[in-house]
C-alpha cells in the first residue's frame, strides 16, 4: 500500500507531501488542484508504462506543466505586505514526483536538456531517477540509483552499474527491468502497471456500453465500459456473484441484472419491479448505466494494487450516492483506493467510515496545500540527488 505521495513544481503543486491511507478521498473547492493531483498520480503510472515524457507532451510540454509562481512565497507576499513576484533562478529546473509503499519507494526527477542541436531539444528528460526500501529515502536504503544515462543497483556494501547508456526520455522502468540483474526495478514496475484509473465513463446515447458486443473473459472492466455485460458475467463464473447482486438491490431495490448472449454477443437486461418487460442497456438512463458501470469496476475479480477513481459522482443522481459510498468502501478491503470528488453527499458517506482518510484541498497563491498540515506534519520525504 502506498503510504506517501510527494509532488515538485507540476502546476498548482509546488511542493506537496502527502499521507495516504487504504481510502484516500481527495476534496477541495473548484480549482484548488484536485484535478493536478490526480493528473500527477497519472504521470507517475506512466512512467512504468514508458510513455511519461509523451504524456507531459499532450499537456503541452514542460514548460506548459511547470509551476509558473516564484521559487519562494515569503511571509511578507501571503501577508500581502508585498507584491508576488519572481527574482533571479537560483534552483534547476525539475518537475519532480514520487511515492512511497510498505516496500518499496520510488522517484523520478525531470529536467531540460542540454542545449544541442536536436530538433527535440524541448524534450525533457529523466535526470534521475531512485528506487528504495521503506517510507523515505536514504543514503543507507537506496537500492537503485539512476543519474543521468548511469544505472547503479546495490549488491551488499557495494554497488555495480547496470548500465551507463540509458535514454534521457526512457525510465529505469522500461530499459533495465530484469528478473535476475534488476529483480527489484521488475517488481516495482508491475506494481504501478496495476494500477487501475477510472475517469468518466461514457453513458451517452452512442455510448459502447449500451450496446451488445461480442463476449471474452473480461476481469478487468475497460476503461470507456465497452465491455460491461462480459465484465459483468465474468463477476457471475469467477467473482462474487451474491455481492454483485447485493449491490445491485443496494441502489435500486427490488430490480435484478441479467447478461444476454445472442451469436455471441453480451448485453445486459435491467428488470425493475412494475416493468412487464426488462430494459435493454440502450434504455436505461445515463445515471443508471453508469452506476451498473461502477458495480462491475468495483467487483473486479482481480482487484489492483491501487485503484483511483476521478469524480465517480457524475451523472449519478444523490439519492445513489450513500450506495456508491458502500460500493467504494467494500473495494477499499481488496484494494487500495483513491476517490476525486467534491459531491458534498458522496464525501459525507465516506467519511463515516473510520478508514476513510480525506485530504482537502485549498489555493493560496495559486499554490495548492492541505488544509491544516504544517510543516512539521509532513512525512518526512527526500528527493534523488541529481
Amino acid at each position: 500500500m502506498l503510504g506517501t505521495l510527494a509532488i515538485a513544481n507540476y502546476r498548482s503543486l509546488r511542493s506537496l507531501v502527502l499521507p495516504l491511507g487504504a481510502l484516500t478521498l481527495v476534496t477541495g473547492a473548484n480549482g484548488s488542484g484536485k484535478s493536478n493531483l490526480y493528473r500527477a498520480l497519472r504521470l507517475l503510472a506512466d512512467t512504468a508504462q514508458g510513455r511519461v515524457v509523451h504524456a507531459l507532451a499532450r499537456e503541452g510540454g514542460l514548460g506548459s506543466t511547470l509551476w509558473a509562481g516564484p521559487e519562494e512565497i515569503t511571509r511578507a507576499m501571503r501577508k500581502g505586505e508585498v507584491p508576488v513576484q519572481g527574482g533571479p533562478r537560483r534552483e534547476v529546473v525539475a518537475l519532480r514526483m514520487g511515492f512511497a509503499g510498505d516496500e518499496f519507494g520510488y522517484a523520478i526527477d525531470l529536467g531540460l536538456p542540454e542545449p544541442s542541436s536536436s530538433r527535440f531539444a524541448s524534450d525533457p528528460q529523466i535526470k534521475a531517477e531512485a528506487i528504495w526500501a521503506g517510507p523515505f529515502l536514504r543514503p543507507a536504503n537506496l537500492l537503485v540509483s539512476r543519474r543521468g544515462a548511469l544505472v547503479r543497483i546495490r549488491e551488499g556494501r557495494n554497488w555495480r552499474v547496470l548500465a551507463d547508456d540509458l535514454d534521457p526520455f526512457d525510465s529505469l522502468f522500461t530499459q533495465v527491468a530484469d528478473p535476475e540483474r534488476a529483480p527489484e526495478v521488475l517488481r516495482l514496475r508491475e506494481t504501478v502497471r496495476g494500477w487501475r484509473f477510472y475517469d468518466h465513463f461514457r453513458s451517452d446515447a452512442e455510448a459502447p456500453a449500451r450496446w451488445p458486443q461480442l463476449g471474452t473473459r473480461t476481469p478487468v472492466l475497460s476503461h470507456d465500459g465497452h465491455d460491461l455485460a462480459a465484465a459483468w458475467q465474468t463477476i457471475r463464473e469467477i467473482g462474487d456473484p451474491r455481492a454483485l447482486d447485493a449491490a445491485v438491490e443496494d441502489a435500486f431495490p427490488g430490480a435484478s441484472v441479467e447478461v444476454t448472449v445472442s451469436d455471441g454477443r453480451f448485453g445486459l437486461a435491467f428488470r425493475q419491479h412494475g416493468l412487464l418487460r426488462p430494459l435493454s442497456a440502450g434504455e436505461l438512463s445515463d445515471g443508471t448505466l453508469r452506476y451498473l458501470l461502477w458495480i462491475a469496476a468495483l467487483h473486479t475479480p482481480r482487484p489492483p494494487p491501487l485503484m483511483v477513481l476521478n469524480e465517480p459522482e457524475t451523472s449519478l443522481h444523490p439519492d445513489l450516492l450513500p450506495a456508491l459510498a458502500r460500493l467504494i468502501v467494500q473495494a477499499s478491503a481488496r484494494s487500495q483506493v483513491w476517490v476525486v470528488s467534491h459531491a458534498a453527499r458522496l464525501i459525507a458517506a465516506l467519511e463515516q467510515t473510520p478508514a476513510c482518510h480525506t485530504l482537502r484541498l485549498e489555493k493560496e497563491l495559486s499554490q495548492t496545500r492541505l488544509v491544516g498540515q504544517r510543516m512539521l506534519d509532513e512525512p518526512a520525504w527526500h528527493w534523488p540527488e541529481r
